[in-house]
């Protein structure tokens, strides 16, 4: 089993997905989205399925300063944003396969290492 963690190393549930998948031998390729940004393409696979609301952090201190609380963009247009803007992220980003998450899903990973130690 190997994941893709895309995020932040200030992120607090960022470092906590690392952790988990460390405490559990897994091999964790990860994105920190400050060195290099996740591609438009990368974003619109979680979008797609979770919606692009699910991925905006609505809550962050880097959408209130960009002055994005009133903002209305196209679906393309937040990929964009959010490709030159990582901190707009609900963070970590997390892939395995084609299977994905947003956030601190703890119970997802735990039924995805379940899956791949049987």
């Amino acid at each position: 089993m190997e994941v893709q963690v895309f995020g932040v190393r200030k992120s607090a549930d960022t470092r906590a997905a690392l952790r988990f998948f460390a405490e559990r031998r897994i091999k964790v390729h990860f994105v920190d989205l400050h060195e290099r940004a996740a591609s438009v393409g990368e974003l619109r696979r979680f979008a797609q399925k979770f919606g692009i609301t699910a991925l905006l952090d609505r809550e962050s201190r880097r959408f209130g300063e960009l002055g994005l609380r009133s903002a209305m963009l196209s679906e393309e247009r937040w990929l964009e944003k959010l490709s030159l803007e990582p901190l707009l992220l609900h963070m970590p980003l997390v892939r395995n396969q084609q299977q994905l998450t947003i956030g601190a899903a703890e119970e997802t990973w735990k039924t995805w290492y379940a899956t791949a130690k049987s």
